[in-house]
């Protein structure tokens, strides 16, 4: 196993979105974010949750008390603007001594440092370097990124929260859902509403044409879709994966693993992966997936 690696920023704004009932990062072995950074400069703003990484009387980089290194599923670290893991820079030397004091797994490197992450995601920066056990519980998190700048995968919270939609610069929404909602109105031509129950009978195949053309409007407009439902489990991540394979030529394989990496929970139900799979061999002439393999 290699001792680190570099980590795109959507990646780490993805990995600070996992949650499950309650957000992944209130899990204390979920994720370690450092900060190698100046105190100055965290002390100033940091991204939301990171803790400044300690350093000794000669300026090594030390563990943080009571990190527990060895349980950590995720140790990213970050500092200024690194981009190359061959740097000699404060990121890379924290992250080497990250490994070499007990990580278990790959210590990712944030790319780009705290500048290209906090202006992606300026709405992540925080003072606060204290939080509760509750507070962790509390915090909301965003919507999926799965492609940057353009498409977003969310549960009907989300969808519905204003905050949201004005950081993220949300400007179109495909409601899964069979509830129309207050939040949108119907007449909007920024709105497709495809109202199919999450049942294993129900038929999204012959929406799929219609979203990726809608979805497609958007990207030629440079405006951002957030494709959702109840959950942002099933239905949604169904479409999601369809314009996965429709924009990209992916295999409904390839497809699942982007969506699976972006959202952790995401699981649509057997009947749209049988879609799913009509729509690879539609784009393809064939299927190259097989959906009996238990990852499914």
């Amino acid at each position: 196993m290699k001792s680190l690696e570099l980590l795109d920023p959507t990646h780490l704004y993805n990995m600070l979105q996992h949650a499950t009932v309650f957000p992944c990062l209130s899990d204390p072995n979920f994720t370690l974010l450092l900060d190698a950074r100046e105190k100055s400069d965290y002390n100033e703003s940091h991204v939301i949750t990171a803790k400044k990484a300690p350093v000794d009387s000669n300026k090594d980089f030390i563990i943080p008390y009571d990190a527990e290194l060895e349980c950590k599923q995720n140790v990213v670290i970050y500092d200024s603007n690194t981009t190359d893991l061959a740097e000699d820079s404060p990121a890379v030397r924290c992250g080497k001594a990250m490994w070499d004091m007990g990580s278990r797994n790959t210590v990712k490197i944030l790319k780009g440092g705290y500048e290209q992450f906090s202006a992606l995601y300026p709405f992540l920066r925080t003072q606060k370097i204290l939080y509760m056990p509750r507070e962790m519980d509390e915090l909301e998190t965003y919507p999926a990124e799965i492609i940057p700048g353009l498409l977003y995968l969310g549960n009907w919270r989300q969808a519905n929260a204003p905050n949201v939609q004005k950081d993220l610069k949300i400007q179109a929404h495909i409601n899964c859902c069979v509830e129309t909602g207050s939040f949108f109105s119907e007449s909007s031509d920024n709105l497709l509403h495809l109202p199919v129950p999450d049942e294993n009978d129900s038929h999204l195949f012959t929406s799929f044409k219609k979203a990726c053309t809608f979805i497609d409007k958007f990207k030629d407009e440079k405006k951002v879709v957030l494709v959702f439902s109840q959950l942002g489990i099933s239905r949604s991540a169904t479409v999601v994966m369809a314009y996965l394979m429709y924009h990209f030529k992916w295999s409904l394989k390839e497809a699942y693993e982007h969506a699976l990496k972006c959202s952790p929970i995401v699981r649509p139900n057997r009947g749209f992966v049988v879609q799913l799979q009509q729509l690879e061999k539609q784009l393809h002439g064939r299927s190259s997936t097989d959906i009996r393999d238990p990852n499914f």
